[in-house]
């Protein structure tokens, strides 16, 4: 495979009705042998490389929002909507995390691990 075929990405949509097109052909490009059929494909190639590049740094950050922010350049609610807006690409919605009764229970939550120091903060500011 040279690096210009390497490099290029099939278009998602129809060009025709823009409904999602469908995997039908797979070829090796070694021995020409060709397969054709219905395949399924991978839940991250619809996405675009710039979603690809924020979901790459939120996981080699182990999932801090502050290192997604960092490497965006961005305010934590920026970078927090540009997370939330990737999981909808994926149709992963996220669940929703019950309100906090009081500073107390929010901070007995951050020390069980149920929310990050970067949601607690942020939760603390829009009381």
């Amino acid at each position: 495979m040279t690096s210009s075929t390497a490099a290029r990405r099939p278009p998602l949509n129809c060009p025709v009705c823009s409904e999602r097109l469908a995997l039908t052909r797979l070829s090796c490009p070694s021995c020409a042998t060709e397969l054709s059929g219905a395949f399924v494909t991978c839940e991250f190639c619809g996405l675009t490389d710039e979603d690809r590049e924020v979901l790459r740094v939120f996981l080699a950050s182990r999932g801090n929002m502050k290192g997604l922010e960092r490497h965006l350049g961005v305010s934590y609610p920026t970078a927090r909507a540009r997370f939330d807006s990737l999981l909808a690409k994926m149709g992963i919605e996220r669940a929703p995390v019950a309100p906090a009764s009081s500073r107390l229970e929010l901070m007995e939550q951050v020390a069980r691990g149920e929310v990050d120091v970067d949601e607690a903060l942020h939760r603390l500011e829009s009381q």
